[in-house]
């Protein structure tokens, strides 16, 4: 039997990340990115498997020797998670898998390391971790497959964005290309989906209330990759870098021709899933793309329970009934804050004139729910600003709601500012996950983090205890959806740095 060329594995820390609400209450994602890379492979005519620990619940001991008994090549782990800013926070599980495997495996196995926090950081994760071999400083779609071609030993130095130790000194090669749009049906053929333990895989309870409240089976993609704003808080597109320190420099956008993404959405009819995540940073934003898609859909007579994001100055009208009838039943919308200056200082000022009012009403008018988005401690952000926020949050009233410290993801130029300032940074990993106890935000101009974790904590409490929203929800999904949200604010999230800031 010949050797497998590369396992793609999927790390877990959901338990630090999510604290208790790790149990219940957050989904478990297909790796997209993990199907997206074997898919490449496999067409490059190299083998390649995907080892999903978290979906599988494996724990690090019992993953390790998975990998030790299918021994390939390269065990390559995929960094990202269940938002694009989840990259940095899946590095704690990463870690402490990588290094377990390396124990159980020694050196024949070369272990490799692609994500967001990785493209951004290369040379820090090589320098921290030294059992880490080699890492991909961007996307690794060429990065990968070029280095399958050699013995993994002699000529590295001609794998572009690879980033590797060589005598005892690290080693960054110059950059590799992105996929262009025009070469993604032929580099990043689909996602390998008879690879992953698809009877696994969970959406969020919320998702699943136009569903019946059937959380499985589930499946996410994206039919895009990247974005083309450049908002401050956001590193998504630092995947796309060539030579750029921060994500802004790398605002790319790329889809899949419609023609080609419905074979996806072909098969989960096939598999009979209906609850389905579209991933895109932004998927409602070019219309030749989403719309054609949503007709293909239509077309087929498919009947999907779908959710996926959109700006609030890209919702149009004309689009929603359309949205609507494709099975769109829920659209994400980064409100962010109800503050302009605070808003206009990240977003470049996109849509401060948008009456983000009357952009909810239409979106509920066509019978489709709002998921709003909202982040608390921009650097703008005073403590009536962020009450402003939770007002309009209030006010809004929508059928789910986020909320968010603001953080300085590393890729994103938030982080270049908060090492330009002095901030405090996560210690750790975890630091970076929103419910972690570790969990450890950025301050403001004018407020301690502290205050802006303190602050975001009692406002998610304050939405989802309040009766105008239990009311909604109970109208329009049921006394489960009332239940089960009361059940998931019994659940008390611990932060060090609230334990820290009343300590006498």
């Amino acid at each position: 039997m010949s050797q497998l060329d590369i396992l793609f594995i999927n790390t877990t820390a959901s338990e630090k990340n999510y604290q208790d609400l790790s149990e219940d209450f957050s989904a478990i994602e297909p790796p997209i990115w993990a199907g997206l890379l074997a898919s490449h492979c496999l067409k490059r005519g190299f083998s390649a498997e995907i080892l999903d620990c978290e979906a599988l619940a494996l724990n690090d001991a019992e993953a390790a020797q998975q990998v030790k008994a299918l021994n390939p090549r390269v065990a390559c782990f995929v960094v990202y998670g269940q938002q694009p800013s989840a990259s940095s926070q899946n590095m704690e599980g990463m870690v402490s898998l990588a290094e377990e495997v390396r124990h159980a495996c020694g050196p024949d196995i070369k272990i490799l390391a692609v994500g967001g926090h990785v493209a951004a950081l290369p040379q820090e994760v090589l320098k921290r971790h030294n059992f880490i071999d080699m890492v991909c400083q961007n996307e690794g779609v060429y990065t990968i497959s070029s280095l399958l071609k050699t013995n993994l030993k002699d000529k590295l130095d001609q794998v572009k964005g690879l980033g590797y130790r060589d005598k005892g000194g690290i080693v960054l090669n110059p950059p590799s290309p992105i996929v262009s749009r025009w070469d993604l049906p032929e580099e990043l053929p689909g996602i390998t989906w008879d690879k992953l333990p698809m009877d696994r895989y969970r959406t969020s309870l919320w998702h699943s209330y136009p569903n019946h409240c059937e959380r499985q089976p589930f499946a996410a993609l994206y039919t895009s990759l990247g974005c083309p704003m450049r908002c401050s808080f956001c590193m998504i597109n630092i995947i796309n870098r060539q030579e750029n320190l921060y994500s802004d420099g790398s605002a790319v956008f790329r889809y899949w021709d419609p023609e080609f993404m419905i074979k996806e959405f072909d098969q989960f009819a096939e598999r009979g899933i209906k609850n389905i995540k579209i991933a895109d940073e932004l998927f409602v934003l070019n219309a030749n793309h989403f719309m054609r898609l949503c007709e293909l859909i239509i077309e087929r007579g498919y009947d999907f329970n779908i959710w996926c994001y959109s700006r609030v100055d890209t919702v149009k009208e004309r689009f929603l009934k359309t949205l609507k009838k494709a099975g769109v039943n829920w659209l994400a919308l980064g409100i962010e804050s109800a503050n302009t200056k605070v808003r206009r200082d990240v977003t470049k000022g996109r849509f401060e004139d948008v009456d983000i009012r009357d952009v909810v009403k239409k979106i509920r008018g066509y019978d489709m729910n709002v998921i709003a988005n909202y982040i608390f401690g921009l650097p703008e952000d005073t403590l009536d600003s962020m009450q402003m926020t939770l007002d309009l949050a209030c006010e809004l009233n929508t059928e789910e709601a986020n909320f968010y410290s603001a953080m300085a993801y590393p890729g994103s130029p938030l982080y270049g500012q908060a090492l330009k300032e002095g901030w405090k940074l996560p210690d750790g990993y975890a630091g970076y996950s929103q419910h972690s106890y570790e969990c450890q935000p950025l301050p403001t101009k004018y407020l301690t983090a502290e205050q802006v974790l303190a602050f975001r904590d009692e406002a998610w409490m304050t939405y989802h205890t309040n009766p105008a929203f239990l009311d909604l929800i109970k109208t329009k999904f049921g006394q489960v959806a009332v239940d089960e949200t009361l059940r998931s604010t019994e659940i008390k999230l611990k932060r060090r740095l609230l334990e820290k800031a009343t300590m006498p």
